[in-house]
């Protein structure tokens, strides 16, 4: 990945800060995009800088166009092309299906599901010219499990796994890959809060018997990202400890 200009949504903590810090390790020119939080995303870009990468955060919604639009721009000004997207930014809410309000579904699928769209839309356009890309949709074990007080956050995700399965038929003669990757019980930001009884739970159903951290997904996502996923297109691939077989 030598140089390879890398944009990774919801950079700034978790899942994304690994990845992010992963490919900068393995020689990619980073943009680290984040919505609300600029001190985390700075840290990301200290530790990538220490480590002798480049990087650089950028501020965008990923679910408006707008800023999208001058998020590419500042991207492509500052680094060049986007070459590698990774699709991270989500969010996550929980509500029974007769409490969900429209305002709570749209803002969960406008986020995980159009702002995926919207950033490979934006994307491909130079990754088509060049012959050359990798998208890296980063998806959930939801998305193929369902998840209960959580409709509007599986639904957003199986459509990624749908979106990237299309997208992947359509982009392949370019020499673009586009594969989901589906996070199972992953310990972040957003799980360590949850109730001990829950988390006891859902450690049972894991056939591992451990919670995955950040990193495990980072591994497989520079895996994609790099030559050595050239011929891996359409996939669906989850790092769960086997939760979902």
């Amino acid at each position: 990945m030598k140089d390879r200009v890398a944009l990774v949504t919801g950079g700034s903590r978790g899942i994304g800060r690994a990845i992010a810090i992963e490919l900068g390790k393995a020689g990619a020119k980073v943009a680290v995009c984040y919505n609300q939080n600029e001190a985390l995303a700075a840290k990301v870009i200290a530790e990538i800088t220490d480590n002798g990468g480049t990087a650089k955060a950028f501020k965008a919604d990923v679910s408006k166009g707008e800023e999208l639009n001058a998020l590419f721009k500042s991207v492509k000004e500052s680094f060049g092309p986007v070459e590698i997207l990774v699709n991270n930014a989500g969010i996550i809410r929980q509500c029974p299906i007769a409490l969900l309000s429209e305002q709570e579904w749209d803002e969960v699928v406008d986020t995980n599901l159009k702002g995926t769209f919207s950033c490979t839309r934006l994307a491909v356009r130079d990754m088509m010219r060049a012959k050359w890309g990798r998208i890296i949709i980063i998806s959930s074990d939801a998305g193929r499990l369902g998840e209960a007080m959580g409709s509007h956050y599986a639904a957003s995700k199986a459509g990624a796994i749908g979106f990237a399965k299309s997208a992947a038929r359509e982009l392949a003669p370019y020499n673009i890959t586009v594969n989901a990757v589906t996070p199972g019980y992953i310990e972040t930001d957003m799980t360590a809060g949850a109730d001990e009884a829950i988390r006891k739970k859902q450690l049972d159903a894991i056939p591992a018997r451990k919670i995955g951290a950040p990193q495990d997904v980072a591994w497989l996502v520079a895996f994609l990202a790099g030559e050595t996923g050239r011929y891996i297109t359409g996939q669906t691939i989850s790092v769960d400890g086997g939760l979902f077989m």
